[in-house]
């Protein structure tokens, strides 16, 4: 079969497809499993004027403050764009990995990152609208403590991107789309480490547990997470849409803003600043990852087993 055969067969593969929806309906049940550890997350990255507090805390002050339902403000389009998002991910990963395993050469951690890399790639320019609007409807009807941060009024999805391209402008849909593209060294450090360690693990054809996929997921995004912390901290800002910045636009303008940001914290907070909320973001990621890969695996080997391709869990 010709290259440019390989590379449709590659792109349009049923397999691939499972894949696709398997890490979308992974990602949405974990998510939701674990949702309030987000909510606390971005209280703490957006408000800076809240106190740094232990995770449980602060989910215990959202709750009586503004009721046991804050905890899940904003699920709906946060679910919405994290399914979009691992589908495009997902996809775009294993299509990229179908038409590398056809070519020359084993596997390697080299190729799984520059695979997790293009992929992030393409999922943060086709998603970051919908980042922007779910970071405002999470973050709609909050009783901030930093008095510079006002309250949005959106009804729902479709109404906030009304709102932020009549009030904003369209551009403000892909606020933040810069540290995004530096974050897809996150997702692309964490299928590295992933894959390479499920490599080791099903060595030898031994089947991999679910309690192993479960290390291997939590693992591989602790430290995926931990590297890429400050900038998540400055994208959840940005997207949030209240930072005036330089008024520069353009790629200078991004990247003056990105400076300003980690500067301003630094001073405020000094260098651990930086890393405010992480305890809410590792223990939110790292059992949502975790969980995901487990849910993740057990669906596409169920489909494949029912459709009678007999995949391996290493696929």
């Amino acid at each position: 079969m010709s290259s440019n055969g390989g590379s449709i067969v590659g792109l349009l593969s049923y397999e691939t497809l499972v894949h696709a929806v398997a890490g979308a309906m992974g990602s949405v049940t974990a998510m939701t499993v674990f949702f309030p550890l987000d909510t606390a997350k971005s209280r703490l990255q957006v408000d800076d004027k809240r106190k740094s507090q232990t995770t449980p805390v602060i989910l215990a002050e959202i709750a009586k403050e503004e009721g046991f339902l804050a905890l899940y403000r904003g699920w709906f389009p946060v679910i919405s764009s994290l399914c979009c998002s691992n589908f495009v991910y997902f996809y775009t990963f294993n299509a990229l990995k179908k038409l590398a395993a056809s070519g020359p050469g084993k596997p390697r951690p080299g190729k799984d990152l520059l695979m997790g890399t293009v992929a992030g790639v393409v999922n943060v320019i086709l998603t970051t609208p919908m980042w922007v609007v779910n970071t405002r409807l999470k973050l709609q009807g909050v009783r901030f403590r930093n008095e510079d941060l006002h309250q949005t009024q959106y009804r729902g999805i479709f109404d906030a991107f009304s709102q932020i391209i009549a009030d904003e402008g369209v551009r403000t849909l892909w606020n933040g789309v810069l540290p995004s593209l530096v974050l897809v060294l996150n997702p692309a450090v964490q299928f590295m480490i992933y894959e390479a360690m499920k490599r080791k693990a099903g060595k030898g054809g031994t089947k991999i547990s679910s309690a192993k996929i479960f290390l291997i997921g939590a693992i591989a995004k602790a430290i995926a997470t931990t590297a890429t912390y400050p900038l998540q901290t400055i994208q959840a800002i940005l997207r949030f849409g209240q930072y005036k910045g330089d008024g520069k636009g353009g790629l200078m303008g991004g990247v003056s803003n990105i400076f300003c940001l980690f500067m301003d914290r630094i001073k405020k907070h000094g260098f651990l600043g930086l890393y405010k909320g992480l305890e809410a973001k590792l223990l939110q990621t790292v059992l949502t990852a975790a969980l995901m890969f487990v849910v993740y695996e057990k669906i596409t080997a169920a489909t494949f087993r029912v459709m009678g391709l007999n995949k391996k869990l290493k696929h």
